[in-house]
Order: C-alpha cells, then sequence, then structure tokens
C-alpha cells in the first residue's frame, strides 16, 4: 500500500527546527531528531498538508515555501511505502507551541552547525546537507532494512 505525506523543514535564517521525537508511544521515529510533517489526509494537496501540519506540530503559520523534492521510502513501515513532498520554509509567523502543548516530541532550533550531530536516520542527514545547502530540486529513493539505510538513489534537477 502507498502512504503519502510531507516533510517540512523550517529555517529561520540561522537554525533549522527539528523535533527529538520523544513523546509518542510505540514511535518508528522514536529518539530521532526529524523534520515537522505528517500524512495527506483524503482530499489534501500536498502544500495544504504542509502547512496543516506545520500548524498543529509548531503553531507556525507558513506564509510561503519551496518544495524541494520527492522521496520514497519503499517498504518504510510493514507493507507501506511511503511518497513524501519536501518543503522548505523561511516564512513564517506565530509564536511556537509550548512543550507541554507538542503531542509527538521536543521542537528545537537547532544551529546550522549543530543540525549534523543529532541522531536520526542515516538518510536524514543527507536531506539536511541539501536543505542547508539550498540544493536543486531532487528526487530521491532511500531503502532501509531494519532501520539501516542499505540503498539509495538520488537525481537533483538543475534548472
Amino acid at each position: 500500500m502507498t502512504k503519502l505525506a510531507t516533510i517540512c523543514y523550517i529555517d529561520n535564517g540561522r537554525e533549522l527546527l527539528l523535533m527529538h521525537r520523544n513523546k509518542k508511544p510505540n514511535d518508528v521515529h522514536e529518539g530521532k531528531w526529524i523534520s515537522v510533517g505528517g500524512k495527506l489526509e483524503r482530499g489534501e494537496s500536498p502544500d495544504e498538508c504542509a502547512r496543516r501540519e506545520i500548524f498543529e506540530e509548531t503553531h507556525l503559520i507558513v506564509k510561503q515555501m519551496d518544495f524541494k523534492g520527492i522521496i520514497t521510502f519503499p517498504d518504510f513501515t510493514p507493507d507501506h511505502d511511503w511518497y513524501t513532498y519536501v518543503f522548505k520554509v523561511r516564512d513564517f509567523e506565530g509564536q511556537l507551541i509550548s512543550d507541554k502543548d507538542s503531542r509527538e516530541g521536543t521542537l528545537e532550533w537547532v544551529p546550522y552547525d549543530q543540525v549534523l550531530t543529532k541522531p536520526t536516520w542515516e538518510g536524514d542527514y543527507d536531506i539536511f546537507k541539501w536543505i542547508l545547502e539550498d540544493a536543486p530540486f531532487f528526487s530521491a529513493k532511500f531503502v532501509y532494512q531494519e532501520q539501516k539505510l542499505v540503498d539509495k538513489h538520488v537525481i537533483f534537477y538543475e534548472k
């Protein structure tokens, strides 16, 4: 079965907003530092999903975002291939949600030079680099087995 989702990197010009996944029971991302985002709901576009998920998880309101790429995760969860739309947000407003109101994890503004030191999925280090370097639009596939990256394929589309 195919699942559609968004991955949203929020950038304030000095730091990326990351979530330490430390609150949700039975979380496949438990203990990892990841971006915000989530599953598309029925009838929702990727753009609408990104804006909704960002607001739900951070209380920030997106004013503008860039569509950066698509990543496929075959069999990432049992019997599910995940297709994810990747966005970068630099223009937003609002007050960050309080830690007690965050349901999935602790949000933290992580300085650029510390982003790659946080424990996360092996493939996420590549994505962090692409986001920080403002890489061209990309299509990628990350294949994991038992939470280890065993294969990847990436294409960058120059303008």
